[in-house]
């Protein structure tokens, strides 16, 4: 279950990523592999993880959109491999917090897109989603979803 839709101002969280260009069919629990790959680097020390799973989406198009799946670190970093440093946009963003299992996380997305239409707000075209802390009851599960927003006047960043 997805909560309100709020506008917040956002900071940039720097990553650790493996950055892939995926089909939209190739989504969900098809990118937990690209997450494993960034806890190889953390478990040998390349990468010092400083708080939640992230996943970006940016670059949506019809055929897929470019995905940076990982974790968030302190500050920026020379590349371990495949895992780069990254960073989320900094700025407006419109957010829900979404309560419960992972498969109900399209619907917060689309309770964002509609509040952003209503509210005649422009998506900037990149969004992202925070795992909060494991719970192995899916009920439990939080995910803050995240979707940046225009600036108000139009200037896209």
């Amino acid at each position: 279950m997805s909560g309100a839709v709020e506008v917040r101002v956002e900071p940039a969280r720097h990553l650790a990523v493996v950055r892939e260009r995926r089909a939209w069919t190739d989504l969900g629990a098809k990118l937990l592999p690209l997450l494993d790959r960034v806890y190889v680097a953390v478990r040998a020390g390349a990468i010092v993880q400083s708080g939640h799973n992230v996943f970006v989406f940016r670059e949506p198009t019809r055929d897929g959109v470019t995905v940076e799946i990982g974790v968030e670190v302190a500050a920026p970093f020379a590349a371990s491999g495949d895992v780069v440093s990254a960073a989320t946009p900094a700025g407006e963003a419109a957010v829900t917090m979404h309560r419960g299992p992972y498969a109900g996380l399209g619907a917060a997305h689309d309770a964002v897109r509609s509040w952003c239409e209503a509210q005649g707000r422009e998506r900037a075209g990149v969004w992202w989603e925070v795992y909060g802390d494991w719970c192995a009851d899916p009920a439990q599960l939080e995910t803050e979803v995240l979707h940046a927003l225009v600036p108000r006047g139009g200037d896209r960043e």
